[in-house]
């Protein structure tokens, strides 16, 4: 009789991850609109220094109202936390600049391509072996990006530059947070991100800042909250989902940046821009099963202790 419990328990968390995971990519979307929404009248620096500094509110509400003050403790990387924050805070400058400069769809497939990225950076920073499998998932992935970003004879050069740079940066944070995440709380890093963030984007406000207008104080209450929100559910998400089927929801994002580019832009794409787009996810979907697959292969490797 505890079996099937133990089932029903396993299947309730696996649902719920699945909830919080499509909530997170929901957030993360909903946090790049606002930000390109107030790009048009502020800088980039000024929208995340706002976007970190809100979002740092709840975390230190859970710490010392509800007690979480584990969420303070850095436990034994404070320099790679450190440099996680630093890069985290250029990726989300790239990202706000790049959702600035193009269409919402177009910029939210172009920054999926950081999941070819680290196959290629594992290579080179974890001496990892990669198969002919996921070699060619990466080549298909950056044919469908040479696909999508031509599709009427003009390129936007710089907004296609930054959002490839931007992906490759969320490459390297990947890279560091697989080194991070058995040392320390997805929290911590977390928090200190949106701390270190708030004190570097800080330091550039009086040389960028306009100020917000009354108006558009919940549009950077927005910005940070949905990027709090997104943190939080993606957390949870990690927590009681694998991470495959974690990837695979996160293509969800771009169903939400067709819907409000077209709502608030009028931006639709072009047929071209979604056979890219295709192309892309595609290749991406066949990196995280062929991955799945080897950690099932490496796990079932291991003996089991009796």
């Amino acid at each position: 009789m505890v079996q099937p419990t133990l089932q029903n328990e396993n299947s309730e968390n696996v649902a719920l991850g699945m909830w919080a995971a499509g909530g997170a990519f929901l957030m993360f979307t909903i946090m790049n609109v606002f930000a390109k929404y107030l790009s048009s009248g502020h800088s980039v620096i000024e929208i995340a220094f706002y976007r970190n500094l809100v979002a740092c509110v709840p975390f230190l509400l859970a710490a010392f109202m509800f007690g979480r003050r584990e969420i303070l403790v850095i436990q034994s990387k404070p320099r790679i936390i450190a440099v996680r924050a630093i890069l985290g805070t250029v990726t989300l400058l790239a990202t706000f600049a790049a959702y600035s400069l193009m269409p919402m769809a177009e910029t939210t497939v172009l920054m999926f391509t950081a999941s070819l990225f680290i196959p290629v950076l594992g290579v080179v920073f974890l001496k990892e072996r990669v198969g002919p499998y996921r070699w060619s998932a990466v080549l298909a992935g950056f044919v469908g990006v040479a696909i999508m970003v031509n599709p009427t004879g003009e390129t936007n050069t710089l907004g296609v530059t930054i959002a490839l740079c931007a992906a490759l940066l969320q490459a390297f944070m990947s890279i560091l947070l697989r080194h991070l995440g058995g040392h320390e709380l997805p929290q911590t890093i977390t928090f200190y991100f949106f701390v270190i963030g708030t004190f570097l984007t800080g330091l550039a406000l009086p040389f960028v800042a306009t100020g917000p207008t009354l108006a558009e104080i919940p549009l950077f209450f927005g910005v940070g909250l949905s990027g709090a929100g997104a943190q939080w559910l993606y957390s949870i998400a990690l927590k009681h989902t694998p991470a495959a089927v974690v990837a695979v929801l996160n293509y969800s994002s771009i169903v939400w940046a067709m819907l409000f580019g077209w709502l608030i832009w009028n931006d639709w794409p072009l047929p071209v821009v979604l056979v890219g787009a295709g192309v892309v996810i595609a290749s991406n979907m066949l990196i995280a099963w062929r991955e799945s697959r080897l950690r099932r292969s490496l796990r079932a490797k291991i003996p089991q202790i009796p």
